[in-house]
């Protein structure tokens, strides 16, 4: 396999491709993450994944680029990153005790080659006590995550459950991804 462009500067993104390749380098795309107007909560991610992969791809044509992007969804609106400690402690808040879905969408780039998919998890929250909140507020973790928490850290301690694949909670569903990738590459050779 040639080398893959990750666009994300997701520490957790990186840590988690290493599983498919160790021969890839990060590209941050700088395009605006605007969603255009009549798109789903669950399009979205896929949406956003997708202009920050051609972004990228722009400028390396020749190149695997893959771009990922993470939300939030509880009761039909995204939880996105938490503007400041009172989003976060709110969002949380609107988390306890209840179910919601995390969705990732990836986006493989190769030359005018694209294949976008977007990957579902369900996952159960306890209920969270005021305390428990701000405890994990004090700990900085939460402020750069979708929905305020990341499960791979301190917020595991909030999760009675998951649906689905682990990885892609974290923000990356490496399974998933690798096949896809596969069979994107297999098409190319064919």
């Amino acid at each position: 396999m040639q080398s893959i462009i990750l666009a994300s500067k997701s520490p957790r993104r990186q840590e988690l491709i290493r599983n498919i390749t160790d021969d890839f380098e990060v590209i941050v795309s700088d395009v605006e993450e605007t969603l255009p107007k009549g798109i789903t909560p669950e399009e979205a991610p896929v949406y956003l994944s997708a202009i920050k992969a051609r972004a990228v791809a722009a400028d390396h044509p020749d190149r695997i680029v893959i771009g990922a992007d993470t939300v939030v969804i509880l009761d039909g609106r995204i939880l996105g990153k938490p503007h400041d400690r009172d989003d976060a402690f709110q969002m949380l808040r609107s988390l306890s005790g209840k179910n919601h879905t995390v969705v990732t969408g990836c986006t493989v780039v190769l030359g005018d080659r694209i294949r976008s998919f977007g990957e579902s998890a369900r996952v159960t929250f306890y209920p969270l006590s005021d305390r428990e909140i701000e405890d994990y507020l004090d700990t900085g973790e939460p402020f750069d995550k979708a929905g305020a928490y990341g499960i791979q850290g301190k917020g595991c301690l909030f999760v009675k459950g998951i649906e689905g694949d682990f990885f892609n909670v974290m923000g990356l569903p490496v399974g998933r991804l690798n096949r896809e990738l596969r069979d994107f590459l297999s098409i190319e050779t064919d």
